[in-house]
């Protein structure tokens, strides 16, 4: 593994500042404390930074006489769970906790930014993006919506993130479509109620939400191409409140991915129908509400070239995969890769023979031995996209 000595000598450091932001987790667009120890650790630095909105930071740095900009983006907020770890750092706000390690993503880009403010081994402009709202809310999107692109100009953007499928170290970087779209939808079911011990008074909506449930599923199975990927899950099912009663409105949500904006117009359409169509069997009324999230993450050729080579050069090829299915999770990170060509890589944190909680667990923590290697990932990026020679 080829880390640079100078990021290898700051892995305690980045160590300690990841552990710090994992005890003191913030939800997202309320960043207020990390964006504060973001712009504390610039500005002792002496890297010049600009807040784009209440809790975004951009930090910038220059050297050379370079023309090209690359744009480096971490997101810095946590979820609202519980943190059932025991570690010495463990979250010290009750509901919060960073169980996807976006304290890891800060951290890294912290590490990388320091070392080029050291090193300037390029000629060109880096511009450090730590993002809020991540975690469904779109700070990303936020961003760009402020002017995040027009003020601060970039060739290409890249990203990364931990991944507990991965062995540590291993680094995933891969052309095309990596993460999913992903949507949410929520369907009303009207029937009529009416005594439980009577069902022949009434228009069951518990029967007529199943008969929905189920048909939903079909919209894959036999109404998409089979070549295609999507899913469709749903989540939820809320009817009635007591035993002898059968109630009016039965209510059901779930999520939609897909990687390809076709087909994801399709399945919403489909849902439309499949939903309303289903629920009319058995007299109900189904309502549909579909509302669209983000979009999937796609990886531009050059960058992801770049990126790949990077990742090679620090963890060796044998460490590197290149070809990989889209996972179906969502990112924000979709909206950078619209907005700029992009490439948004995973880095490994599974330690061979422990149990590794997965990403959104109440005992999930960032795996910290990753870190140089995300922030040498960055470096690199850098210091071969905007070479000084």
């Amino acid at each position: 593994m080829a880390i640079p000595s100078e990021i290898a000598a700051l892995a305690s450091e980045m160590t300690g500042w990841r552990r710090y932001l994992h005890a003191h987790p913030e939800l997202g667009y309320q960043e207020f404390k990390t964006s504060d120890f973001v712009a504390q650790h610039l500005t002792e630095w002496g890297i010049p930074f600009e807040r784009i909105t209440e809790t975004g930071i951009v930090a910038t740095l220059q050297a050379g006489d370079g023309n090209g900009a690359i744009a480096l983006r971490a997101d810095m907020d946590a979820l609202p769970m519980e943190d059932q770890g025991d570690a010495p750092w463990v979250s010290t706000v009750p509901g919060v906790m960073h169980g996807c390690g976006h304290d890891g993503h800060t951290a890294t880009l912290l590490g990388a930014m320091k070392y080029l403010s050291q090193t300037r081994r390029f000629s060109g402009t880096v511009h450090a993006i730590f993002q809020p709202a991540e975690e469904g809310l779109a700070g990303a999107k936020s961003l760009i919506d402020a002017g995040l692109f027009e003020k601060f100009t970039a060739d290409m953007v890249f990203g990364q993130h931990n991944d507990p499928l991965l062995p540590e170290g291993v680094m995933s970087v891969v052309k095309g479509p990596t993460m999913a779209a992903s949507d949410r939808f929520s369907i009303k079911v009207k029937g009529k109620g009416g005594h439980a011990a009577r069902p022949h008074h009434t228009l069951d909506p518990l029967i007529a939400g199943a008969q929905v449930a189920l048909s939903l599923q079909t919209i894959l199975s036999r109404r998409i191409d089979p070549l295609e990927n999507g899913v469709v899950s749903v989540t939820q099912f809320h009817a009635g409140t007591t035993g002898n009663v059968i109630p009016e409105v039965a209510e059901l949500a779930g999520t939609v991915r897909t990687l390809k904006p076709e087909v994801q117009s399709e399945i919403e359409a489909l849902l439309f129908e499949v939903a309303t169509s289903a629920a009319a069997t058995v007299g109900a009324v189904a309502t549909v509400d579909y509302r669209r999230g983000y979009p999937a993450v796609i990886n531009a050729d050059g960058p992801t070239r770049i990126g790949a080579d990077a990742a090679a050069e620090i963890v060796g090829e044998g460490k590197l995969v290149r070809n990989r299915p889209p996972a179906m999770g969502g990112e924000d990170f979709a909206f950078m890769a619209q907005a700029r060509p992009g490439c948004f890589a995973r880095i490994g944190t599974a330690k061979e023979g422990e149990e590794t909680a997965p990403l959104h667990s109440p005992r999930y923590d960032f795996n910290d031995s990753i870190l140089p290697v995300g922030a040498a990932w960055f470096a690199t990026i850098i210091e071969k996209a905007l070479s000084a020679d």
